[in-house]
């Protein structure tokens, strides 16, 4: 964890631009810093964030991905490997952070930021639309293999947020699966999936996947009552 107050260095929205790597043929990936408040919402389906586009609704946004978070650290040590600059939001970031372990993050950790409470909920597993768009040769298999993917955020309670904003973590799992562990175990260390099939807070799809590939099986009734006693607050 960086010694630094975690803040937000910048809250990032994209509008809708054509493209040929994504077959809905638009994205809103470019997503760019704004000045001033920006409301966080719990969407029916797309963006959570006031401004903010998503073009492929199949595979992107919602409940649970309903905010992107990047670390301002990460996208520096990425610069440096792939020799170009990179500005907040060129990750396809809502909120770019600074001094947050963005991947050590605990699923289910609960960020106070500005006016809103935001869960982390999954990592972002990298698509044809992002290497596209930063036309890096072998981007997808690069952003894997470096295990740094950023985390997808529920808004536990909308509000607003800005750039300078602090983020204050007000309550953390105990079960200590984080999102660098789930990225691995989604991509290239099956062997860790057996951890996320008792997570609760990983959405229903990620759990699914893990008890399919692992072969235990859940009864439907425990989902249902793990669902209804998820938290609702930050205690």
């Amino acid at each position: 964890m960086s010694p630094l107050t975690p803040v937000l260095k910048s809250v990032n929205v994209g509008k809708a631009t054509p493209t040929e790597h994504s077959d809905v043929a638009t994205t809103g990936i470019d997503k760019r810093p704004v000045d001033g408040p920006v409301l966080l919402s719990v969407p029916a389906e797309g963006s959570g964030v006031a401004g903010d586009e998503i073009c492929d609704l199949r595979h992107h946004g919602g409940a649970d991905q309903a905010v992107y978070a990047f670390a301002w650290e990460d996208l520096l040590t990425w610069a440096d490997r792939i020799e170009r600059d990179l500005r907040p939001g060129l990750f396809g970031e809502n909120l770019t952070t600074v001094g947050v372990d963005v991947t050590g993050a605990v699923i289910g950790e609960r960020w106070k930021v500005g006016g809103a409470l935001l869960e982390v909920s999954v990592p972002r597993i990298p698509c044809r639309t992002f290497a596209g768009f930063l036309g890096e040769r072998g981007w997808i298999k690069r952003f894997t293999q470096e295990a740094v993917p950023g985390a997808y955020l529920r808004v536990i309670e909308p509000g607003e947020v800005r750039a300078g904003d602090t983020v204050e973590v007000v309550h953390r799992p105990e079960h200590g699966v984080d999102i660098g562990t789930v990225f691995r175990a989604l991509t290239t260390e099956p062997e860790l999936l057996v951890r996320l099939v008792d997570v609760q807070e990983l959405p229903d799809e990620a759990r699914a996947k893990a008890r399919k590939r692992t072969g235990i099986e859940v009864d439907a009734d425990i989902v249902l009552e793990e669902r209804a006693a998820r938290p609702t607050d930050a205690g």
